[in-house]
């Protein structure tokens, strides 16, 4: 098995570059219930899109997050958004700071991304600490590519909940997390590369290990996505529901 590790790759997009932009990662609450919410956005686009939204969020899984610690090339980042939606993940955990990510702020670009960031719940962690703390108390296994992986993707795609970590482009995932992870793994190659893209890496990895995982959230979780969904990505929401609402 060959080794994984991070490229040194610094990506079409810089994070001053126009198209790059800020990602929120405080997601807005909904204004009403989501009975309300769904009734009201869900009567002004057509039942065919509802119906897809709906679909979506019944294959949706949290038994695979991806951890995002330090990604700085706002390229990468948004790749990594757009693998987790194609691949039915909901949650994206996402510590902004990190060895040598140059800022404090999680960038995408607005070309690569296509809005994946409203589709997703984006948990921020202040620092490696309370990411950590928090996935050991959800139940997930942490996993880091390492040159010295030992476990196999079909290992990963085998837990009850796993969460996978993809670190700065330069400086790789911290030491706090990879002396926290349960275990390394590395992406099996047979060419004379010895590294591959973070971005390409994430795609691979949560492409393997969601295999065959249906999705897995309850009825009710699944409905509140639908009214989070909507809220987020019908166009001026906001004044929709607040006329809806206030309305004679």
């Amino acid at each position: 098995m060959a080794a994984v590790r991070e490229s040194g790759y610094t990506g079409a997009v810089k994070r001053d570059h126009p198209e790059a932009f800020d990602v929120p990662l405080d997601q807005p609450a909904l204004p009403a219930s989501i009975e309300e919410v769904t009734a009201i956005l869900g009567a002004v686009i057509t039942p065919r899109r509802l119906e897809r939204i709906r679909e979506v969020a019944a294959h949706r899984m949290h038994a695979v997050v991806p951890v995002l610690e330090g990604v700085g090339d706002p390229h990468n980042a948004s790749a990594i958004l757009r693998s987790a939606d194609a691949f039915g993940i909901q949650q994206v955990h996402v510590v902004p700071g990190g060895p040598d990510s140059g800022a404090e702020t999680f960038r995408a670009s607005r070309r690569i991304t296509k809005g994946t960031h409203r589709w997703l719940d984006l948990v921020h962690h202040d620092d490696t600490e309370r990411c950590i703390g928090w996935l050991k108390e959800a139940g997930y296994a942490i996993y880091v590519a390492s040159m010295e992986g030992t476990a196999r993707l079909e290992e990963l795609a085998a837990l009850p909940r796993v969460a996978v970590v993809f670190g700065n482009e330069h400086a790789g995932p911290s030491d706090a997390i990879r002396g926290a992870a349960d275990g390394t793994y590395a992406i099996p190659m047979r060419g004379f590369v010895e590294s591959l893209n973070v971005s390409v890496a994430a795609a691979i990895t949560l492409h393997a290990v969601t295999a065959g995982r249906p999705g897995d959230l309850s009825e009710d979780e699944q409905g509140a996505l639908v009214a989070r969904l909507l809220y987020r990505n019908v166009p001026d929401a906001a004044q929709i529901m607040s006329q809806a609402l206030h309305s004679p």
